[in-house]
């Protein structure tokens, strides 16, 4: 190799031959040349690889996944039966049954458990998200313990950061955030609690109560009653 023409060409014969490994080992990739695989990539059979997707470093593809089109996981384990559609994930772990993007982005930490929902320019960052949870529109969620079924409204933010330290945020399981809800951590959701649409919630908000307003006030929470 005496030029970068001839780098890259010795380059496509052998990202080449990743992606036809792959393909023989039962992996279905979608324009197979618009793809990117690394090396040391792990993709189980029957998963699906879509046009424009890059899978760099030690990620992981479980069975019956589906990236793409368009997503990049770097260093990031995605369990069996997943979807990840436009999205980039880095340094992340996703269980069996999640679904995120298109256009979300998972940062180093980050951790859904089975089921999760993540949608449309969503926000994850050194948390947790606990099974069956979703967030599906406009949320930050950064340093934070978020517990199962929990609903998390468009424009959420743990605002996590002091200025020097980064503090942690906790929601407990069938809690409701609502739309716009600022969590100014540290502070905890308790279970089966909820804020109000634009809350700023700077103090604890018990079990089973509802935090209301800027500063959040809180009162026992009503669950609504199920439609009939």
């Amino acid at each position: 190799m005496n030029t970068r023409v001839e780098l890259a060409a010795v380059e496509d014969v052998l990202r080449r031959r990743i992606r036809e490994r792959h393909m023989l080992a039962g992996v279905t990739f979608h324009d197979p040349g618009s793809s990117l695989i690394d090396a040391d990539v792990e993709i189980a059979p029957d998963a699906i690889i879509e046009r424009g997707s890059i899978l760099e470093g030690k990620t992981k593809v479980g069975a019956g996944t589906r990236i793409g089109p368009y997503s990049i996981l770097r260093d990031t384990t995605v369990g069996a039966n997943c979807r990840v559609e436009a999205s980039v994930l880095e340094g992340a772990t996703l269980e069996d049954d999640v679904t995120i993007g298109p256009f979300s982005h998972l940062r180093p930490g980050a951790y859904l458990e089975r089921g999760v929902g993540m949608g449309n320019f969503g926000e994850v960052k050194n948390a947790r998200l606990g099974a069956g949870t979703k967030m599906h529109h406009f949320s930050y969620i950064g340093d934070a313990a978020v517990g199962r079924r929990v609903n998390i409204g468009a424009g959420t933010i743990t605002l996590n950061y002091d200025g020097v330290n980064k503090n942690r945020t906790e929601i407990g399981d069938d809690a409701f955030i609502g739309s716009d809800t600022l969590l100014r951590a540290p502070v905890k959701v308790g279970k089966n609690a909820a804020t109000g649409a634009g809350a700023v919630v700077t103090k604890d908000v018990p079990d089973d109560h509802i935090g209301i307003g800027m500063p959040a006030r809180m009162r026992t929470r009503k669950k609504p009653e199920p439609k009939r």
